[in-house]
């Protein structure tokens, strides 16, 4: 307002719990309102107006009152010292008849039309009437979206007064206004801020405002009522470049809320409370979804200080935790860069939906037909704008990642589309979920800069021995890796996928990866025969589909030629890229490795077979510095390398028998003959804690060419377990247990 208005309701509050500084900070229910009209032009004072709401039984009886209002009129006396006492049966009949008593006060004085609010402070509006309004779903009249705060008037003519120390009972003195003052409402007195106030006290309280009010308005200060405080009627969404400055007394961190939970709904959490424009932005994962956790920017630190008062109030059931953050944290997650993103979010009032799972191939078109009304349905959800509606994520590379956002018109339409959650586009199901801004900038921002998954530190390959782990260089690109595969693909349906170019496999020569939580990643590596096989099998079955035994999934499958350093590269934790797929060396340090990937299967059950391995073989185990593959080595027959019932841990690789034959479990062939066998190094994890040291190692492996001076413990710094419980490293000529029944835990490096 930028004139004066003709008249002010002072208005005063009280809860069923904590007064003072701490009002609203318990969300406790509002139970009296107290207000006194004043009429600005001829400095008149109304009458003193108390209603008392009873407090919400809705979840303790099944009776409701068929009369919202019962109002009782007290003329004479009254214990509270108001001249009208009424009561209210909900919050939604008070504010109602509120409403109704003041515009009907207002009508009968004749002097003015304007009206508005004015309070002490800011918490009666912003923290009270809003807060339990939003939680209760109840539409709060106009009147309280303005209102004049009467410590900031006063400030105005005594700027050296402390905003936050003020009161009424300091303006009061200040102005020269005879107040009689309870003890207990005296500030003065060490008073519990938590306590309820009596109702006498609230009446006192108004009346002391309105003269304080006539005092500003009389000279020699002749105030003038013209700016008032302003309550944001809805959340506007928007967008936030990385180089605007944000302060860092304008921004909450909130923790807990639910999966589900929009920006709109953390609006409806702070209403009350003016946010920035685009100033709810959601945290995703490393996964890409949401977190639970969101970043709050607010217009001014004093509305932030208010945030920070509703800590562990209650969304639904859940509380939501509130703390300070900084305005970096907040550019991190909903700053962007991109002119492209900036003009798809330009548009507003547009609800934004996100596609999850889009396959790669995916266009416009198909977008759009998505959401176009099928036969005999008469929804409507067109995308707002047509194609320039529909933003597709992409990696830094040009490729797809399966992801896009899309415009609606109105919330009606969003809703429609959102109906059409985890239909089928081409051969997949496509997830749907209501998106924000934010979330547009954080995604786009995620796959087109840093990885999700920080980069790990180079080994401490140093502390190996003197001994060649990594495959020997060579640019022979006799391998294929399969990108995109089903996950419940197996390699039953790998085999069935490759068709004749099955017989070309090397025995144990399918490598399936799995990721970090042990669930198939959708890649697999294969050891081909020969180079030339392996571009015939790239350029014939590439793109096509696969089809998953164990799943009613199918998906087209890239396939790609590579070499066996690139797999063993892959394989022992990095990643092949177009930037480092033939530059990488042999050195793990500068190429961009992430922790390594587990690779399946974890275990394997043996039947009773004929206990010899395969003349090729391979192993890969040394978790602590890194995962390597080895060149495979035949080993001689004749020992009973691993028991009928046991379980072999083959962490890295996965084994089959060579084509046609395609088992579930892992099978022995014998050797066909005895070859003395190079040496290598053995792991025994899990040693005892009262072993006595390298005299008991030698003995356990009594009989096999192992000198004293090739066996060591490993330190505990090396591979963080205590020194009773270090593996050793010894040269043995190949993987084995001890016969006689005493099983070892070896593993072959």
């Amino acid at each position: 307002m930028t004139a004066q208005v003709d008249y002010l309701v002072v208005v005063f509050t009280a809860t069923s719990g904590a007064s003072g500084e701490l009002l609203g900070s318990d969300e406790k229910e509002l139970v009296q309102l107290v207000w006194q009209l004043v009429d600005v032009k001829n400095k008149k004072l109304g009458r003193v107006n108390e209603l008392l709401i009873k407090p919400d039984l809705s979840d303790l009886t099944e009776e409701k009152e068929e009369e919202d209002v019962v109002e009782e009129r007290v003329e004479e006396e009254n214990g509270s010292g108001a001249d009208s006492v009424s009561t209210a049966a909900s919050l939604e009949a008070a504010l109602n008849e509120f409403h109704l008593q003041m515009t009907n006060e207002v009508n009968s004085a004749g002097a003015g039309t304007s009206v508005c609010l004015c309070t002490d402070g800011q918490l009666h509006i912003r923290q009270v009437i809003h807060p339990e309004a939003a939680s209760k779903n109840i539409l709060v009249p106009d009147c309280f979206y303005s209102f004049f705060d009467l410590r900031k008037e006063f400030k105005m003519h005594f700027p050296t007064s402390d905003l936050k120390a003020l009161n009424v009972h300091i303006m009061a003195e200040s102005l020269s206004i005879p107040v009689d003052v309870p003890p207990m409402w005296d500030p003065s007195a060490t008073l519990d801020p938590s306590a309820i106030l009596p109702a006498e006290v609230a009446v006192q309280h108004v009346q002391t405002m309105a003269s304080i009010v006539l005092a500003l308005l009389s000279e020699p200060f002749c105030h003038t009522f013209s700016n008032s405080e302003k309550v944001s009627e809805k959340f506007e969404s928007g967008t936030c470049s990385k180089m605007e400055k944000v302060c860092d007394n304008t921004v909450i961190r909130a923790r807990g809320l639910p999966w589900q939970s929009s920006d709109q709904d953390i609006a409806r959490f702070f209403r009350g409370l003016n946010i920035a424009k685009g100033g709810a932005a959601l945290c995703l994962n490393a996964q890409g979804r949401r977190n639970g956790e969101a970043l709050v920017r607010f217009v001014s630190e004093e509305h932030r200080d208010l945030a920070l008062q509703r800590h562990k109030h209650h969304m639904g059931n859940r509380y939501i935790e509130v703390y300070k953050a900084t305005g970096e944290d907040f550019l991190k997650i909903a700053g962007g860069t991109s002119n492209e993103v900036a003009m798809f979010l330009s548009r507003e009032d547009q609800i934004i939906v996100r596609m999850r799972g889009l396959p790669f191939s995916a266009t416009h078109e198909q977008v759009l037909a998505f959401f176009s009304p099928g036969d005999g349905l008469k929804e409507m959800c067109p995308v707002s704008g047509g194609k320039d509606g529909i933003l597709f994520v992409h990696y830094p590379d040009g490729r797809p990642t399966g992801d896009a956002f899309v415009l609606f018109a109105c919330e009606e339409h969003a809703q429609c589309a959102l109906r059409k959650h985890k239909e089928i586009l081409g051969r997949r199901y496509i997830e749907l979920f209501k998106s924000t801004a934010a979330e547009v900038q954080q995604v786009l921002n995620r796959y087109s800069s840093a990885p999700l998954i920080p980069v790990a530190p180079a080994p401490l390959v140093s502390v190996l021995p003197t001994v060649s782990l990594l495959p020997p260089p060579g640019g022979v690109r006799d391998c294929l890796r399969l990108r995109g595969l089903p996950y419940t693909a197996s390699i039953e349906d790998i085999l069935t996928f490759l068709g004749e170019f099955t017989h070309d496999i090397r025995p144990h020569g399918v490598h399936m990866v799995l990721n970090q939580q042990g669930r198939p990643s959708g890649d697999c590596f294969i050891q081909m025969t020969s180079a030339e096989r392996a571009v015939q099998a790239s350029q014939r079955l590439h793109k096509h589909v696969m089809t998953s035994q164990r799943g009613a999934n199918s998906r087209y499958v890239e396939v790609f030629p590579c070499s066996a350093e690139e797999m063993g590269l892959v394989l022992m934790g990095g990643s092949l890229s177009h930037t480092h797929t033939h530059t990488h060396t042999r050195s793990r340090s500068g190429t961009g490795l992430s922790p390594p990937p587990c690779l399946s299967p974890p275990s394997y059950s043996f039947t009773p077979v004929p206990p010899v391995l395969p003349t090729e073989a391979a192993a890969a185990l040394y978790p602590p510095i890194g995962q390597v593959l080895l060149t495979p080595r035949p080993l001689p027959p004749g020992h009973a390398y691993y028991p009928g019932a046991a379980q072999l841990y083959m962490n890295y690789t996965a084994y089959y028998p060579s084509p046609p034959g395609s088992p579930t479990t892992v099978g022995f062939y014998p050797s066909p003959s005895s070859i003395s066998s190079p040496g290598g190094l053995v792991r025994m994890p899990g040693l005892t804690y009262n072993s006595n040291g390298v005299k008991d190692l030698i003995n356990a492996v009594q009989g096999y060419q192992s000198p004293a001076e090739s066996v060591s413990l490993l330190s505990s710094s090396l591979i963080g377990q205590s020194s009773g419980g270090d593996a050793p490293l010894m040269s043995l000529p190949a993987l084995m247990t001890k016969p006689a029944g005493q099983y070892l835990d070896l593993t072959l490096l």
